[in-house]
């Protein structure tokens, strides 16, 4: 354990209580405002502006303002902001990492690489993709294909990757052409508000980026509703997706939802076992098991369940859970008291329905009694058709599932409702490929493949996953209109 280090504080770790609406700051229609907490020291670091739906009226307005001046720019003229864009957090990474670490709870150690490096990628390797992005083409028989911006965009976003969520909107939609306004969680918003600050430093023109604050059913409703959005984006849980969609579905607005997941890590009888002991560990307590791609089920052959276990065990009581600022600390905690006590619940719900608990359980580690900390969890022998087995965690627990053979993995892998990510490890990269196919998922990672080395490729799930992808040229086409001009 550790002890807590003396804790940075970073000049945007400070009360926002203006929108940017504009190109401008400017104060809410009502001026509510709400705290951001510190999940570590269960304090409250600074206030946000709390939104109205009149304050989402004017960002909306004004992006709609900006839109033809936008998408009348060529596509590498506003390839060229979003680089400028990505240059700009570039020089204040180790700043809104420490936001992000303070308002999330990510150990700072991963929160510079994690929730601010990839979203500097995302922004580079957008404006590279436009570069060679179809915007223009030939059919065969002479028609002419042309991609056209589809209008203004709303992107709400999460808590848990907060920058990287916004960047994987704001990329590809600037580049298809369409002005944004972002509506951040607001339990992790203050880093929006630094990326609205880069977006003011390089001059990006007045209405394309709007920053609303506020609540999901106050400002987040107002925007997907209002009549000239022509596409909403959000990343976030199945029951949110699904109130954006029935939302959205009067105005037959565009979606793109990218939601839960309870992914499967599938190791073979070949598979290297230190690597992928290594990496189940890494893909399934990564920013304390608060990702929606997490591998949160780990699938293994029966005969090698003792060994499997006995490593888990070691790799997992090995990992340290403590302050974010701490040099040492692995695991930091869970953003809110609410989903502390949710992953608990689920945690309770697995021993009553019989999973064997190998390590772990409903508590936090010795000598952290102050912080919403969480002992990582692991279970074995749990029923794919259990709660554990079909319900999303968001949470340091891992589901051990072992099988015989790889038709029944297979079958254990597709057994949940949802389809957004997936593992595969196996010393015969072939084999690892033919078990891949057979996943239904947006996603797999074959012997632990980074997504930071795959930034050009497209994300997003099947069944409860979601509609639509993000990244590369997948996510550009998410904001674009097609249109076939003939003879």
């Amino acid at each position: 354990m550790t002890t807590a280090p003396t804790r940075p504080r970073p000049a945007s770790l400070k009360d926002r209580l203006e929108h940017y609406i504009g190109g401008e700051w400017v104060s809410s229609a009502a001026g509510g405002r709400v705290g951001v907490q510190d999940p570590s020291a269960e304090e409250i670091v600074a206030e946000v502006v709390q939104g109205t739906a009149e304050d989402a009226d004017r960002a909306v307005r004004a992006a709609r303002r900006a839109w033809p001046g936008w998408a009348a720019r060529s596509p590498r003229e506003r390839a060229e902001f979003v680089r400028a864009l990505g240059d700009a957090l570039a020089g204040r990474a180790d700043e809104a990492g420490a936001v992000i670490a303070t308002e999330v709870g990510m150990p700072f150690r991963f929160a510079v690489p994690a929730q601010v490096q990839l979203p500097i990628g995302v922004f580079h390797s957008t404006a590279d993709r436009a570069a060679t992005h179809p915007w223009e083409e030939t059919t065969d028989g002479g028609a002419l294909i042309i991609r056209e911006p589809a209008g203004v965009v709303v992107g709400i976003t999460p808590w848990n990757m907060p920058l990287y969520q916004i960047a994987a909107k704001v990329g590809p939609a600037l580049v298809a052409g369409c002005p944004i306004v972002i509506k951040p969680s607001e339990v992790a918003p203050l880093n929006a508000f630094l990326l609205a600050e880069c977006c003011e430093a390089i001059g990006l023109p007045p209405g394309v980026f709007n920053l609303v604050g506020g609540t999901g059913p106050v400002v987040g409703e107002a925007l997907v509703t209002h009549p000239l959005v022509a596409v909403v984006s959000l990343t976030g849980s199945v029951r949110s997706g699904g109130r954006v969609a029935e939302l959205a579905a009067p105005g037959i607005k565009r979606m793109c939802l990218e939601l839960g997941g309870k992914s499967a890590n599938i190791v073979l009888d070949d598979a290297d076992l230190d690597a992928a002991i290594s990496g189940a560990l890494e893909h399934a307590f990564f920013n304390s098991g608060q990702a929606c791609n997490s591998l949160s089920r780990l699938l293994v052959p029966r005969a090698m369940l003792d060994e499997v276990e006995q490593r888990l065990v070691a790799g997992a009581e090995a990992l340290v859970v403590g302050d974010p600022f701490d040099a040492e600390t692995d695991l930091g905690p869970l953003v809110s008291d609410r989903q502390r006590t949710s992953v608990r619940g689920h945690i309770e719900a697995a021993l009553a329905d019989g999973a064997r608990l190998i390590t772990g359980g409903a508590g936090a580690p010795p000598g952290l009694d102050r912080g919403f900390y969480q002992v990582p969890t692991i279970f074995s022998d749990v029923d794919p058709a259990s709660r554990l087995g079909q319900e999303e965690v968001f949470g340091p627990v891992l589901a051990v599932q072992p099988y015989r053979g790889e038709a029944e993995a297979t079958a254990i892998a597709n057994s949940t409702p949802y389809g957004l990510s997936g593992g595969v490890w196996s010393a015969d990269r072939d084999r690892a490929l033919r078990m891949a196919r057979s996943i239904r998922s947006g996603q797999v990672k074959l012997n632990g493949a980074r997504t930071r080395e795959n930034l050009d490729t497209p994300f997003g799930g099947y069944g409860l996953s979601g509609l639509g992808r993000e990244l590369g040229g997948f996510g550009i086409d998410e904001f674009v209109e097609v249109k076939s001009v003939l003879g």
